[in-house]
């Protein structure tokens, strides 16, 4: 197995959340996209936010990574979503495998 992987954090609104990662997975930019519930605290404009919002965690191939950010840009709903890629460093062989099997 020769490809680098990686994890793409992106939070969404959780009305949202599911359109994103189907789109993601059928257009097989990512082999599979977790949806998890989060509270979300922040500071934006100047002012302290609390929202409850979706984090959607993309396994993925680095050659897929600016593909989907470019994709999350085009349908997501945020002025400026959060769309974190992180290397995997190590993982299971055969998950690894499917998932380099399932982009692309």
């Amino acid at each position: 197995m020769k490809t680098d992987f990686f994890v793409i954090l992106c939070t969404t609104g959780v009305e949202e959340s599911e359109k994103i990662a189907k789109v993601l997975v059928e257009k097989r930019l990512a082999a599979c996209v977790n949806v998890a519930d989060v509270n979300s605290y922040y500071r934006w404009e100047g002012e302290f936010c609390k929202d409850k919002e979706a984090l959607l965690i993309i396994k993925t191939e680095k050659s897929m990574v600016d593909r989907i950010i470019e994709r999350i840009k085009e349908v997501h709903s945020y002025e400026l979503p959060e769309i974190i890629a992180l290397p995997i460093v190590a993982g299971y062989d055969k998950y690894l495998a499917w998932v380099e099997a399932s982009v692309g």
